[in-house]
């Protein structure tokens, strides 16, 4: 290890700069130039028009109807995430290893083929969708419809960032928590969820960054039907669609600076996570 760390070291400069060069110039083709190519893109027609087009009924529905289902979809999978984490790394039962395996099913379906799923099973002939119809309450092609495709495709984030601190917490400290007289959900409370705070947080902001960015899943369910069932992704394809390039890249500006914010939350999280686990 050392004689290959050595020669590592007197390689020649020109090789890494050339390394260096050649990952400088494909990060600023894959993401610094289609970053200015939608800021510009944003502001072709000036400040106001893209700001006028923010300011649209459509657009602030499309919007604040991303901010719900996000929310209702964060909320469902914090939840059900920590949940079956728990069970996934304390319990042992038949099944347990398909199960963790099929946890990671939405990473590996499209996010089309998800909303298809859905649609067959919800919509207004499928296995429970007719069901449903007969009792006045619509599915697909609804708000209900766009929430759980949404958190389909976000259900496995906290999972698979909670678990592994899990693991690593082991049942020491709460098990001596419940030695000194805490009852079950006081040792999970103050002992057990505090010290994955930091895997859950950036489980949490995975999902989020994932619930706003959904867009096929969602075009499958809700039909896109403008002011109704639009989501913020929807609403830019859609006003592309209608050549409003000055909405479209504005609304898309929108969403890429929360990404951008919530890209800086990521990795600081990720490095107090790592800090904690240390």
């Amino acid at each position: 290890m050392a004689e290959n760390a050595t020669a590592f070291r007197r390689e020649s400069p020109w090789g890494r700069r050339l390394l260096i060069a050649a990952v400088l110039v494909w990060f600023a083709l894959l993401l610094l130039l289609p970053l200015a190519a939608l800021v510009r893109g944003a502001w072709r027609e000036g400040i106001g028009a893209g700001l006028d087009s923010l300011r649209r009924p459509e657009a602030r529905q499309a919007f604040a109807l991303t901010f719900w289902i996000t929310l209702v979809a964060v909320t469902v999978n914090t939840v059900g995430g920590v949940a079956l984490a728990l069970v996934l790394v304390r319990q042992r039962f038949r099944g347990r290893l398909l199960l963790e395996g099929i946890v990671d099913l939405p990473f590996s379906v499209s996010p089309v083929v998800a909303g298809f799923m859905f649609l067959l099973l919800f919509g207004p002939h499928g296995w429970l969708g007719r069901w449903f119809e007969a009792g006045g309450i619509r599915v697909v092609y609804a708000l209900p419809g766009m929430m759980l495709a949404t958190i389909f495709v976000t259900f496995p984030f906290v999972t698979r960032e909670v678990a592994p601190v899990f693991r690593e917490c082991g049942l020491e400290q709460e098990e001596a928590a419940r030695t000194l007289g805490a009852s079950g959900w006081q040792a999970f409370w103050r002992v057990t969820l505090p010290s994955v705070r930091w895997g859950l947080a950036y489980g949490v902001t995975l999902t989020v960054a994932r619930s706003l960015g959904e867009f096929g899943a969602v075009l499958v369910v809700s039909g896109s039907i403008i002011g109704r069932t639009q989501t913020a992704t929807l609403h830019i394809h859609q006003a592309y669609a209608d050549f409003h390039y000055a909405g479209a890249f504005a609304a898309s500006l929108a969403l890429a600076l929360v990404s951008f914010i919530l890209l800086a939350c990521m990795e600081f999280l990720q490095r107090r996570a790592r800090a904690g686990r240390s």
